[in-house]
């Protein structure tokens, strides 16, 4: 499983991807346990650190709520671990400057204006909060079962390498942990 979270241009519309689940329905935790559950392979490019990240930031989490959800995303990473998960946890961090060029860049191509929006001016006006929610994230989050792997997202070309290759060796790490060799599978 990857989770990965970007903080880029047009942050919603980044990846195209989904993950649909009610969180008002349920429990958000259990909600993407569920995900995982029925899954071999998934990434998220939304993730169960919404909370310590954007609601913490925009006030929709309480003090009390986003201190709780440190310890609860520790856990259920650890309950994922313990039943065979691969977990690999990406941050790809661009500069303040690198943001707004590509944003201007954005604006300026009529085929991916449609990707901005005014909340993502607005999000980064609230970088610094931004920002340290991220750095109070990465020190609260990062544990055993479940280290980040920070990649300098300025090159996009650069970026894309770095993960390939940190994804790579770590499922490979994983397989060996469980007794795999990743050479003896078939191609």
């Amino acid at each position: 499983m990857v989770a990965l979270r970007a903080v880029d241009v047009g942050e919603e519309n980044a990846k195209g991807l989904q993950v649909v689940v009610d969180l008002r329905a349920v429990d958000r935790l259990i909600a993407f346990q569920r995900e995982v559950e029925a899954a071999v392979v998934e990434e998220f490019d939304r993730s169960w650190y919404g909370r310590v990240l954007v609601e913490r930031v925009e006030g929709f989490a309480s003090l009390e709520e986003w201190e709780r959800a440190y310890g609860e995303i520790v856990e259920l990473e650890r309950l994922l671990a313990a039943e065979g998960t691969i977990l690999i946890k990406l941050w790809l961090h661009i500069s303040e400057q690198e943001q707004l060029r590509r944003f201007e860049r954005r604006e300026r191509k009529p085929l991916k204006r449609w990707k901005m929006t005014g909340e993502d001016w607005r999000n980064r006006e609230k970088r610094p909060a931004y920002e340290q929610a991220v750095e109070d994230m990465l020190e609260r989050t990062d544990h055993e079962h479940g280290h980040w792997h920070l990649v300098e997202g300025d090159s996009k070309r650069w970026a894309r390498v770095k993960v390939l290759e940190t994804v790579i060796a770590e499922v490979e790490s994983g397989m060996r942990a469980r007794g795999l060799e990743p050479s003896s599978l078939p191609s």
